[in-house]
């Protein structure tokens, strides 16, 4: 697959990695591509830096959306024409410390945080996952052959789904599903299973 890392920070630039190292085709992009010479060396395989700009217009199969929450009006407006009808996973949280009033609208309102991203990212087909987990536990703990964490998923629709759980798989990760996008509210920050790093059985029992 063809996979567009939005924000290749801690949480896209390892999953990009991992990604890569499985064959998979790597577009990571941030506002400074240029910062990224040292991801992509990393990675090698099938990967290489670019604008967002230039990863949405790449035309990728999946769009890994890992930015900063606030970012998501702006980055849905500006592509708008770019992502209609791909599988876009969303691994942000809503943070107003760091987000601001909108992250804290979202929280106060009745919408959980992926439906947001869903309702703003509306021509896409919207999966969450990788938000719950540690960032040190997805760089160090994939590719377990033994003592696997799982990470919890949820999804918009089959395709989503499908899609999620193989990228899941793909890197040694089991994959729980949640259920659809309404019932993400316990992967949001403070919820029952955010930041938590477990194996399935123990997340299974969390989830309802």
């Amino acid at each position: 697959m063809k996979i567009g890392v939005i924000g290749s920070g801690k949480i896209g630039g390892n999953l990009g990695k991992h990604w890569a190292k499985v064959g998979h085709e790597v577009l990571f992009s941030s506002r400074h591509p240029e910062e990224l010479n040292d991801i992509v060396r990393e990675a090698g395989g099938n990967s290489k830096a670019v604008s967002i700009e230039k990863a949405f217009e790449e035309n990728a199969d999946v769009y890994l959306l890992a930015v900063p929450y606030k970012a998501i009006d702006r980055l849905s407006e500006l592509y708008a024409g770019e992502y209609g009808g791909k599988v876009i996973i969303d691994a942000t949280n809503p943070y107003p410390e760091r987000d601001g009033e909108m992250a804290q609208e979202v929280k106060d309102s009745n919408r959980n945080a992926s439906e947001y991203t869903a309702m703003k990212f509306n021509t896409a087909k919207t999966s969450k996952a990788f938000n719950t987990i540690h960032a040190d536990h997805l760089k160090n703990r994939a590719f377990k052959e033994t003592d696997k964490l799982a990470v919890p998923y949820a999804a918009q629709d089959q395709e989503s789904k499908e899609i999620t759980r193989k990228l899941i798989e793909d890197i040694g990760f089991d994959a729980v599903y949640v259920g659809d996008l309404t019932k993400t509210k316990i992967m949001d920050p403070d919820q029952k299973i955010y930041g938590k790093s477990l194996n399935r059985q123990e997340l299974e029992k969390l989830i309802p």
